[in-house]
């Protein structure tokens, strides 16, 4: 398969979360659409943590990634607040899964995750596509309608 469509189509994908970055504001992070959901602010980190994971554990990159979106201590408190480190996080994400769908040589290869079981490479492009794209719709209901 030709990793430059890959990367293209992961890329459109991913338009859902990069089209909104540009006008996010700082107050913008906090907002909820409801008390009991994530504020835009940890959405957004959570986004760009499960990427850097995607190419390290899926893809195969070396990185060095920490985790604090995900698990049963992972609870929202308000405290991914600051912007430019949000926007530099998933600018970084952004590049090392790109660069890591680029040098993949085996999409037909399998990889096997505790999340969702065994896969192809392939498959689990889908598989961060959707994710990163489900949560960039919850920050744009957020955005639009959070307080």
């Amino acid at each position: 398969m030709n990793n430059q469509l890959f990367y293209d189509m992961w890329k459109m994908g991913r338009t859902r979360l990069t089209n909104q970055l540009e006008s996010m504001k700082k107050e913008d992070l906090m907002k909820r659409v409801h008390s009991d959901s994530n504020s835009v602010g940890w959405l957004m980190r959570h986004i760009a943590e499960v990427e850097l994971l995607f190419a390290k554990n899926v893809f195969e990159r070396e990185l060095n990634v920490k985790a604090q979106t995900i698990g049963s201590i992972a609870k929202d408190h308000g405290q991914f607040d600051e912007l430019e480190p949000l926007l530099e996080l998933i600018e970084r994400a952004g590049d090392e899964l790109g660069a890591a769908i680029q040098e993949i040589d085996d999409w037909d290869g399998d990889v096997t995750t505790a999340e969702f079981g065994t896969v192809t490479r392939a498959e689990a492009l889908g598989r961060i596509t959707t994710h990163t794209a489900y949560h960039a719709g919850q920050v744009a209901l957020a955005k639009k309608y959070g307080e």
